[in-house]
């Protein structure tokens, strides 16, 4: 019997993303340059996120430009 193929898509990122905006998470964004961003994503859509920052401008980042982000932990 031959193994199914993995799903094209299962929706997760939109559900995390979604998740980051509401709560206003910190979060560190890696680019594929190995540029570290970080800020709270405002909006995004399905080629791009708006990254709020407070130490520079605000920047619309092309989702195939990111190699991956996280949540950032904030120390207590």
């Amino acid at each position: 019997m031959p193994k199914s193929k993995a799903p094209e898509s299962t929706l997760e990122e939109t559900n995390y993303l979604q998740h980051l905006t509401t709560t206003s998470a910190p979060v560190c964004v890696k680019l594929v340059t190995n540029e570290e961003l970080r800020g709270v994503i405002e909006f995004f859509d399905s080629t791009f996120l708006r990254l709020t920052r407070q130490d520079g401008p605000n920047l619309f980042i092309y989702k195939h430009e990111i190699k991956y982000l996280y949540e950032e932990t904030q120390n207590a």
